[in-house]
Parts: structure tokens; C-alpha cells; sequence
């Protein structure tokens, strides 16, 4: 029997019942179209937070207060104790490194903002100067907080693009006045829009100089501070030069975290990744129901075609011959199923973007392969049994049965 005769009467079997062939489709859809779209959502994580890492701007070094013994980073790396907090005065310890090109402290509160009667809630943010090149922002209008003394600063204000929106919707920012708590800070500058990065959207700060944001929030201690290397491969001496100027400014205890960006970002693109591995083999698992359905149907196939089948054998058919057109047939309710779930999981991924647009939920080339790959290869597995008993059937007792 020539390839195209097996192809004819593998689709005239399917065509023969139609409901149950488009069960098995469905049943081998779903698996495929599952491993599409969990893995389209673990790979679309991984890329958004590779994306929100790399945009706080490039060859960072970041120093937490409190030590992580690990050296790693988690939840708590954000909110930790430790017996001296960082200072104003550590930051610009943190200059005299030869391997850091720039270093910004920030101070991190909430405050009500209000201006001619608008009121507010407001993330505020202190900093000095040289956060503006750290972050690699740019500049909508006006400048940024200008060079000046850490410790004695202006009362001016940078604010965001969201913000300016909201406080000033039809009226010119630069130089206005907006009240934060009990203090009025003139506005200089609006940031350009550039979204939200590690939680925190620009486009809704109000950026103020470090050491008036620790006035206002009653506190000596900063947040963290961005450290910003001479280049990539200063970034490893920058980490170790500033450990150990912190070391020795308190008194040879290790109690800060200083992480580096790439370091951030090989941790969360491994962990994120080995997610992926695992939605996409807890997916695979339907993959292999659909299998054992297949499995069934053909079963099922053999003994209601045994007269036909026991025809072709008189007529002088082989085993290998017989049990090439069921192997066929299961390969082809396979590969439908297959490219009906594969269609399926780029419309699921493709909603899950029009819901989320800053989600980028794609799936990854492996995944796709893998999943039309295992899906032909586990209904020619299943399909392998009821392959076999066709061929082993005598044509007299096949044609005998009724």
C-alpha cells in the first residue's frame, strides 16, 4: 500500500466517526495548548523582570541595609534590620572607590501632596544629582535637582510625568508650588515618561534632595544606595571596594547587602526559568491523558473494523502493512490535535497580552517544539497497541464476526 493509499484510509477512518475523532483532537488540543500557554506566562515573567531590572539603569551596584547571609536577594533583602543603618555620609564615603563612576542615596516615604485644593497621596523619593544618570532618565521639562551639598539642600522638586498630569492638568508645572506634609517645594523639572520599575513607577514620584526627604520623614537612615561602576568589568571591583569601605565605616561589621545587577538578574532569569520547566512538564502530564485516549479510540477502532480489516488481509495486505495505516491514523489525529492546541495557546498567550500589555507572554521557541513534538510522539506510542492487535488479526475470524 503506497503513502498516499495509508493517508486515504487513515482519513477515511476519521471521517468515518467523526465525534469520535474530534474528541481525541480536543483531548490532544488541550495538552498542547496548555504547554503553550503556561510556558508562554513562566518565559513572559522571566522577560518582565529581566526588563524592570535592567531599567533602573546599567552597571549597578545596589547596597541594602542589613546582611543577607547568602549573598543572594528575597523579600526580606527590602525591609531588614541591621545594627547601623546607612547615612548620608556613607553614600559619599562610597565616591572615593576608584572602580565607581557615580553614587545616588535615596530616601524612600509617602506624603500627601496638594496644590490649589488637589490633594494627593504620593510616593516621594530624596536623592541628590546624580540619580538622574544612574537611572539613565531623561527630562521632560525643565532640569533636574541641582549639585549641591548633600546635607544642605534646596527646597525644589522633580516630578513625574503621571503626577504633573494630576496636579496640573492644564497649566504649566515649572515653577509652581506643591505643599508635601507641612513643607513647599517649588517645581523644577518633570520627568519623562518611562514607567514603573522594581515596583516603583517614576511617572508617580515627587524627587526631592536626600537629606530634606529625612527631614520630613524624621529619619537619619536611607533606603538603599545606587552605586553606579565605571563600567561592566568594573562592576565585580565596584562591589568589593565598596563592602569594604562600609566594613570599615562600621567599626568591621558586614552589615550591609551589596548585590550587583547581574547578579540580580542571573537569579531571577534561573529561577523564573526553571518555573518554566516545571508549569511546561506539569502541562505535559495532559499531554499524556490525551495519549491513553487516543490509545482507546483506535482501540475501540480495531474491534469495529474488524470485517474491513480482515478484507484487506484476504486481499493480500501484510501485518506491516495494516499496522502502518493504524500508526498512521493515530499520528494524524496526533498532529491535528497538535496544531489545533498550538493555535489555541497563541490565542490564550495573545489574550493574555491584550489584558496585560506590559505582560509580554509569548511562548518560547523550545516549548512550542516540545509540546508538537511530544504530542506525535505520544499518539504513535499509544497508537502502537492497537496497531499491533490489527495486524495480528486472522482475516477468516475477522470476516467471520459481525
Amino acid at each position: 500500500m503506497r503513502t498516499a493509499d495509508l493517508l486515504a484510509f487513515a482519513v477515511g477512518a476519521a471521517r468515518g466517526n467523526r465525534v469520535r475523532t474530534a474528541l481525541s483532537m480536543l483531548a490532544m488540543a488541550i495538552g498542547v495548548a496548555a504547554v503553550v500557554t503556561l510556558t508562554a506566562l513562566g518565559d513572559g515573567a522571566r522577560r518582565y523582570v529581566v526588563r524592570e531590572f535592567s531599567a533602573i539603569g546599567s552597571n549597578l551596584v545596589i547596597v541594602l541595609p542589613g546582611r543577607t547571609e547568602t549573598g543572594g536577594i528575597n523579600p526580606g533583602s527590602f525591609v531588614s534590620g541591621t545594627p547601623r543603618d546607612l547615612s548620608i555620609d556613607d553614600a559619599q564615603a562610597l565616591q572615593r572607590a576608584p572602580a565607581v563612576q557615580r553614587v545616588a542615596p535615596l530616601a524612600v516615604g509617602t506624603s500627601e501632596l496638594s496644590v490649589a485644593g488637589k490633594l494627593r497621596e504620593g510616593m516621594v523619593v530624596g536623592t541628590t544629582a546624580e540619580y538622574i544618570d544612574v537611572r539613565q532618565s531623561k527630562m521632560a521639562q525643565g532640569q533636574f535637582l541641582p549639585h549641591e551639598d548633600w546635607n544642605r539642600a534646596s527646597m525644589v522638586m522633580v516630578i513625574g510625568a503621571k503626577l504633573r498630569a494630576e496636579l496640573f492638568p492644564n497649566e504649566a508645572a515649572l515653577g509652581r508650588f506643591v505643599r508635601v506634609g507641612d513643607r513647599r517645594f517649588r517645581v523644577i523639572g518633570v520627568l519623562a515618561s518611562t514607567g514603573s520599575g522594581l515596583g516603583m513607577n517614576t511617572d508617580e514620584l515627587a524627587i526631592v534632595p536626600v537629606s530634606v526627604a529625612q527631614a520630613m520623614f524624621n529619619t537619619n537612615t536611607l533606603f538603599r544606595i545606587l552605586v553606579e561602576a565605571r563600567n561592566r568589568d568594573a562592576i565585580e571591583p565596584a562591589k568589593h571596594q565598596v563592602t569594604q569601605i562600609i566594613q570599615q565605616r562600621h567599626d568591621g561589621e558586614q552589615d550591609v547587602t551589596v548585590i550587583t545587577q547581574d547578579a540580580m538578574l542571573a537569579t531571577f532569569d534561573k529561577l523564573l526559568g526553571t518555573l518554566t520547566l516545571g508549569v511546561a512538564g506539569i502541562a505535559a502530564i495532559s499531554l499524556g491523558v490525551a495519549g491513553i485516549l487516543v490509545m482507546n479510540v483506535m482501540l475501540v477502532s480495531v474491534s469495529q473494523r474488524r470485517s474491513e480489516i480482515g478484507l484487506l488481509k484476504a486481499l493480500g495486505a501484510s501485518g506491516r502493512t495494516i499496522r502502518g495505516a493504524f500508526l498512521v491514523e493515530a499520528a494524524l489525529l496526533s498532529s491535528a490535535g497538535a496544531l489545533f492546541g498550538y493555535a489555541l495557546g497563541l490565542a490564550g498567550a495573545a489574550l493574555i497580552r491584550a489584558l496585560a500589555p506590559q505582560f509580554p507572554a509569548s511562548p518560547p521557541d523550545w516549548a512550542v517544539l516540545a509540546g508538537l513534538g511530544t504530542a506525535l510522539c505520544t499518539g504513535l506510542l499509544f497508537g502502537v497497541l492497537p496497531a499491533r492487535n490489527a495486524a495480528r488479526l486472522d482475516p477468516v475470524t475477522a470476516l467471520a464476526r459481525r
